[in-house]
């Protein structure tokens, strides 16, 4: 019989749940001016959330939040962990254009599948984040028994710290990959909703 002795929660912040862990998004949104593509793109650099990690505003970003509820337990004379839950918020911030009605339709064009791309990458982090959260918690439920509780606490912090990390250096890795193929991928995104434009399935903006 396992007989509950402890529990404890660890709150990680993280700047920047599939089956088990889960996850709860939320929007918020600036705005930005221009009738112009450099116009629009001023306006992002000018006004778009800083990012500590890189201390440079960007055009979006997501700030998550992991937070670890894990159960202790003692049998047999070593404790252990009998339950773990992580759950991430994800706080998504995003682009608003207000200047769509006097700006050229090439223009609006480009700004559509912009911010469309825009939220797809922040989407993306959340993912990254969420593969983690189950990880993690996975993790959590198999770390061994330990001589006593303060040890297998020890060992959740340890493994949590090592998920942890691994999460941030994935999430940089993706900003790295999609920063160097942000041309090419606009251009690709771009001349697929031309070619949807022109066959019928989407309304020319």
């Amino acid at each position: 019989m396992i007989r509950p002795i402890l529990a404890a929660s660890l709150a990680l912040l993280a700047c920047q749940s599939a089956q088990a862990a889960s996850v709860a998004k939320t929007y918020s949104y600036f705005t930005i001016g221009g009738t112009t593509v450099e116009q629009i793109e001023t306006e992002l650099k000018r006004r778009g959330p800083q990012v500590k990690s890189t201390g440079m505003r960007h055009p979006g970003a997501t700030r998550m939040e992991f937070t670890s509820r894990v159960g202790y337990g003692e049998r047999g004379g070593r404790c252990g962990v009998v339950s773990a839950d992580v759950t991430v918020k994800a706080h998504m911030i995003l682009p608003r254009w207000n200047r769509r009605k006097a700006a050229s339709s090439e223009t609006r064009l480009i700004w559509d599948t912009l911010s469309a791309d825009i939220k797809r990458h922040e989407e993306s982090h959340v993912v990254i984040a969420k593969n983690h959260a189950r990880e993690l918690e996975e993790a959590l439920k198999g770390v061994p028994r330990q001589r006593d509780c303060a040890a297998a606490q020890a060992r959740v912090k340890e493994v949590t710290a090592r998920i942890l990390a691994k999460h941030d250096r994935e999430q940089d890795r993706f900003d790295m990959i999609e920063g160097k193929n942000f041309e090419s991928r606009l251009m690709r995104l771009l001349q697929y909703r031309i070619e949807r434009i022109e066959s019928g399935q989407l309304a020319y903006p």
